[in-house]
């Protein structure tokens, strides 16, 4: 295994143990200025708020999802950024909102 490959591999075990292991969570929302949705699944760790799951509705309607098992793609990928939902312009939405969208 290669430098690259191990650094990927250590990334998803991280995420994957966070969002095995969460027992709370928190949800949100957030409209871009090109009109595209986004949708976010966070979970605390060490005093900051993990994205584990982003779910991202573009103004086509597109859907990409991204979660430790499908880090990134030709779109985009997981944030590495913890969020701040006091600094962030980010809309607290019901965990229903975000699992009727991730689903989809």
């Amino acid at each position: 295994m290669d430098y690259l490959e191990r650094i990927a591999a250590e990334i998803t075990a991280y995420y994957r143990a966070l969002d095995e292991c969460a027992t709370q969570r928190h949800h949100f929302r957030h409209a871009d200025e090109e009109g595209e949705l986004w949708y976010i699944e966070a979970v605390p760790d060490r005093g900051k708020l993990i994205v584990m799951k982003q779910a991202e509705l573009t103004a086509a309607g597109q859907l990409h999802r991204y979660s430790w098992e499908h880090l990134e793609d030709e779109h985009g990928g997981l944030t590495d950024q913890a969020i701040d939902p006091g600094q962030d312009p980010l809309e607290a939405i019901p965990a229903e909102e975000f699992q009727r969208v991730w689903t989809r």
